[in-house]
């Protein structure tokens, strides 16, 4: 090739152009402009591609999506746009249309119970022996007076229907003889 370099520039196909023309060098290559230095290539604005994009066309100035993908991977499990899915008893997640999965936990009430039990397919635990609270270090069931020892008698203040409890007992020591 003879030296186009201050006099031209030279697109892929070998067409010289002018200095101050506009050309594209090839046909996936963005518009430039020939100066005296060679060709000065201005990258336009291009829109932005979806982010669930799988097949992107290169072919021109600007890439552009030929394909967006309408399912989410998660745990290497694939859910549909807009699906919702349990992935633990505490935990619901939900396919969104940009293929992000969100997953929400639930929020569990406070026990009445100072003993609850989780069971193996519930999200929030559980009281089994009722509602109950501490007596020092003995659980003691609440709506009750209990008996400590020889000289203290213990009680839940409970409060029915509330879900709320005090977790140590009200304690009142008696004489002894």
């Amino acid at each position: 090739y003879p030296d186009y370099r201050g006099k031209g520039c030279v697109d892929e196909s070998g067409f010289v152009y002018a200095i101050g023309e506009k050309f594209a060098p090839g046909p996936s290559a963005c518009p430039c402009l020939c100066t005296e230095e060679g060709p000065l290539c201005i990258q336009p604005e291009c829109p932005r591609l979806h982010p669930r994009c799988v097949h992107v066309d290169t072919t021109q100035c600007c890439p552009q999506c030929k394909e967006t993908k309408n399912y989410c991977e998660f745990r290497g499990k694939t859910y549909q746009t807009l699906e919702e899915f349990m992935v633990s008893p505490c935990e619901k997640c939900r396919c969104e249309a940009n293929g992000e999965v969100l997953c929400t936990v639930s929020a569990c009430p406070q026990t009445e119970c100072v003993d609850p039990v989780y069971e193996p397919d519930q999200c929030c635990p559980i009281c089994k022996n009722g509602p109950n609270c501490f007596a020092e270090t003995t659980v003691i069931p609440a709506g009750r007076e209990v008996k400590t020892d020889e000289c203290t008698i213990c009680h839940c203040t409970y409060e029915e229907g509330t879900w709320r409890i005090e977790r140590q007992a009200m304690c009142t020591r008696h004489e002894c003889k």
